[in-house]
């Protein structure tokens, strides 16, 4: 079932792809938290048409399978006559999706904040958006660790989508040896284990981070 042999010898060309899997997830995160972000903003607005664009995409990227929103990306813009490289495609749309959820996170996290805050900014001269930079981001930054760290996780992993579209991370690596070798589940078990050891990585970061964050 698992042949030891052929996972050890194709490990390297496997890992190859590793550059495309973490480079997409951190450009990606790094996106989407800019996006997530400013859609809490538009969510707090007082205008009501901006409120209700980032509720509308905050329900339609969570309710929206990614990988159809990546077809729709690589295989549906070249019927508008726009052909983007596959590693944008997977970027944008990551970016995107990640987005919505980050939004969440960013928003319950800065509702998490005590309200007294607010009114104590306010009493001091401070305006909303200074506010925001120097008294409720920072506090709601410490609440949303452990949540933002597993929408990376997921996002880590969820760029395995990718490979449908043709980008040459770990996953389609390994796809090319098992179809090339004829044993697709020893490398899908090995695939799996680098993604493992990749979250456990992170997994020991979040925490340093958190530990980190409850000195201060």
């Amino acid at each position: 079932m698992f042949n030891l042999k052929l996972a050890i010898h194709s490990l390297s060309f496997v890992l190859s792809g590793l550059q495309y899997t973490l480079g997409i997830a951190a450009v990606s995160f790094i996106l989407g938290t800019i996006l997530g972000f400013l859609f809490v903003l538009m969510k707090r607005s007082p205008f009501l048409v901006l409120r209700l664009i980032a509720n509308f995409h905050v329900s339609f990227m969570r309710g929206t399978p990614t990988l159809v929103f990546l077809f729709l990306l690589y295989f549906g813009l070249p019927y508008f006559k726009i052909q983007l490289p596959a590693i944008i495609c997977s970027i944008i749309c990551f970016s995107i999706v990640s987005s919505a959820y980050i939004c969440e996170v960013l928003r319950s996290s800065i509702d998490a904040v005590d309200y007294g805050q607010w009114e104590a900014s306010t009493s001091l001269g401070l305006n909303y958006f200074q506010t925001l930079r120097r008294v409720i981001v920072p506090q709601a930054f410490r609440i949303s660790v452990p949540p933002l760290s597993n929408v990376l996780l997921d996002m880590i992993k969820g760029t395995s989508l990718a490979a449908m579209i043709t980008v040459p991370d770990i996953f389609q690596n390994a796809k090319i040896v098992g179809g090339r070798e004829f044993d697709y589940m020893t490398m899908y078990i090995l695939v799996a284990l680098i993604y493992w050891s990749i979250c456990l990585v992170f997994e020991q970061g979040q925490k340093i981070l958190e530990k980190r964050l409850s000195l201060y």
